[in-house]
């Protein structure tokens, strides 16, 4: 599903590597927790992901296609298989809950009656059914967040990737917010958790690759509580 052939990813500007040598695979249906201290290399693995930068040197594949071969035209359709969930929510303020996640729908051309059905039962698996019509500043951070997970949902992305998702939350939020994704994994979505909450990490029996100044110095499961 992702792969990192000894990827590296140099800036020119300090000439320092953001990573260096990585080696990974994260199977379909994984849930994958990168962690690492800030400036390990986590936002440089999001973006060369998201083809926002390239590699230095090595090949990222997605689906085992090396995505630094796909033209400007074709990113777009490489974003599309992803779901991103940002610490920063990034919502709409002058849309409610239902249009920010049929925002999302909309801006790819789905048609009207299907974004109908859809974002109702999205907004039900985050549990903000009663919250269809609110807008961001009505609402807590934690359901925020859920909305946001909607957002990136709607569109059944094949690999979901959450940036610091629990960042900003209070730890029992956290843990509702790591149920949601829990669940969504359950459903066959490749999940991937950057975070700096080991918290958070140590609660779940799942894999974690762990990031340090640009080297990928770890790659185990941590024993822990399989349900939040």
């Amino acid at each position: 599903m992702i792969e990192f052939d000894n990827v590296t990813k140099t800036y020119e500007k300090n000439e320092k590597d953001a990573l260096k040598d990585i080696n990974l695979r994260i199977e379909s249906g994984e849930f994958v927790f990168l962690v690492g201290r800030s400036g390990a290399g986590k936002s440089t693995f999001i973006k060369l992901l998201l083809r926002e930068i390239d590699a230095t040197k090595g090949v990222v594949r997605i689906k085992g296609h090396d995505i630094s071969k796909l033209s400007k035209s074709q990113i777009p359709y490489l974003r599309r298989k992803l779901g991103v969930v940002f610490q920063d929510f990034r919502l709409l303020e002058n849309k409610n809950v239902y249009e920010n996640v049929a925002y999302a729908m909309e801006i790819i051309g789905r048609p009207e009656k299907k974004i109908r059905k859809k974002v109702p039962l999205a907004l039900s698996m985050v549990g903000l059914s009663d919250r269809m019509y609110h807008y961001p500043h009505e609402l807590s951070g934690g359901e925020q967040q859920r909305v946001v997970i909607a957002r990136a949902i709607i569109n059944n992305p094949s690999i979901l990737i959450c940036d610091e998702p629990t960042g900003n939350l209070d730890p029992e939020t956290s843990k509702d917010i790591m149920r949601i994704l829990l669940e969504i994994n359950r459903h066959g979505t490749t999940t991937v958790v950057v975070t700096h909450d080991m918290n958070i990490v140590r609660l779940l029996n799942k894999r974690v690759l762990t990031l340090e100044n640009g080297i990928l110095t770890g790659d185990s499961s941590k024993g822990g509580i399989a349900n939040v």
